[in-house]
């Protein structure tokens, strides 16, 4: 029998998160109730506890958090209840994992196979009516994207297909080949869950950036030929020299660090592609006739992770998608304000809650 009470963390606006008491939901028709095993703390979730523009809007930017709202979009979690006419070979028991959009199916977007850049956005854990996994349970409504995982995948590495299936998207964004340079600027959890899928295309040369030592190690291990400290070296002089002068043919921007940007402009090269993959922490002012005059570069933007959620559950389970390790930090939901410290230092990698 199901309890009648969770605990759950509660935004009711920037700044304002505490852990509270209230009602297990139940599932209408359609949805699913599902018992949380763990959640991710993605950088989103960190920028969206300060009253940072893009989620709460400023600066000519609509706010996009609703309080108040369960955070959480990274999580795994098994079925507890169904409702009727729930899409799918799903029943209680089942392992389950969700993308973190719900779409509408009816705006543009939606209706041309695009999804994932549906026009309300509702993404999981920041608006009072699509509550996240940073809680006992939750539920997966009606028009949720599911997927079945193994029961036998470990937790460390089940809580990485969200982040995991972002990376794939942003490496497939990159159309990489065979004859490329590729710089992966940014060696945090997306960061990471992108070489795997950019080793597979089989580039000539991956070389990836960060200020943290630790985290270039973990690159190195998981296939990075090359591994540099901007804060210690000089990246773009290095990425000229390994490029006979001419630059990297994609540069894949996951930092979320306005001055990756500018960087990521001077070593990229003629024609080149710049994949923009991160939440920025403000914004970037670089001189765009570098971009068009000088290079005539092609950027790509990169948001959530469509249509790659069953090959990257796949990847992480055959082991083509590296994981040893990521997950840094495992901490009980009570802890939550200790697991976001630790998460926005960055001491750690992949911080994560379990309730």
């Amino acid at each position: 029998m199901l309890p009648t009470e969770m605990r759950a963390l509660v935004a009711r606006d920037a700044g304002q998160y505490a852990l509270e008491t209230v009602p297990v939901p139940q599932p209408k028709s359609g949805e699913m109730l599902i018992k949380i095993e763990a959640c991710g703390i993605c950088a989103g979730d960190v920028k969206a506890t300060h009253r940072s523009a893009r989620f709460w809007g400023g600066s000519g930017m609509p706010g996009y958090c609703e309080p108040p709202f369960t955070p959480g979009h990274e999580f795994v979690g098994r079925v507890e209840a169904m409702g009727e006419g729930v899409e799918g070979d799903f029943k209680v028991g089942d392992r389950v994992v969700s993308e973190q959009i719900v779409p509408c199916g009816t705006c543009r977007y939606c209706k041309a196979g695009k999804y994932w850049l549906c026009d309300p956005h509702n993404v999981y854990g920041y608006k009072y009516y699509l509550p996240g996994g940073m809680a006992e349970y939750m539920i997966l409504p009606k028009r949720s994207i599911n997927y079945k995982i193994p029961d036998d995948l470990p937790i460390e590495k089940a809580v990485l297909i969200e982040p995991y299936s972002c990376s794939l998207h942003g490496v497939e964004q990159g159309r990489i080949q065979v004859d490329d340079t590729v710089v992966l600027a940014g060696a945090g959890t997306l960061g990471l869950g992108m070489i795997g899928a950019i080793r597979q295309r089989n580039p000539k040369k991956l070389i990836v950036l960060d200020m943290n030592d630790h985290r270039l190690e973990k690159a190195k291990s998981f296939g990075a030929d090359i591994v540099l400290n901007p804060g210690r070296e000089d990246a773009v002089k290095r990425v000229l020299d390994e490029t006979g002068g001419y630059g990297c043919d994609v540069y894949l921007e996951v930092t979320g660090h306005p001055s990756s940007v500018g960087q990521g402009l001077k070593m990229i090269c003629k024609g080149g592609r710049f994949v923009e993959f991160s939440v920025m922490s403000g914004e970037s002012t670089v001189d765009w006739s570098i971009i068009g005059d000088t290079k005539e570069i092609v950027i790509y933007g990169s948001q959530l992770s469509p249509y790659c959620y069953s090959r990257t559950i796949e990847g992480i389970v055959n082991g083509t998608l590296p994981t040893d390790g990521v997950v840094s930090h495992i901490f009980p939901l009570e802890k939550w304000q200790e697991a976001y410290a630790l998460a926005e230092s960055g001491k750690g990698i992949k911080v994560v809650l379990k309730p």
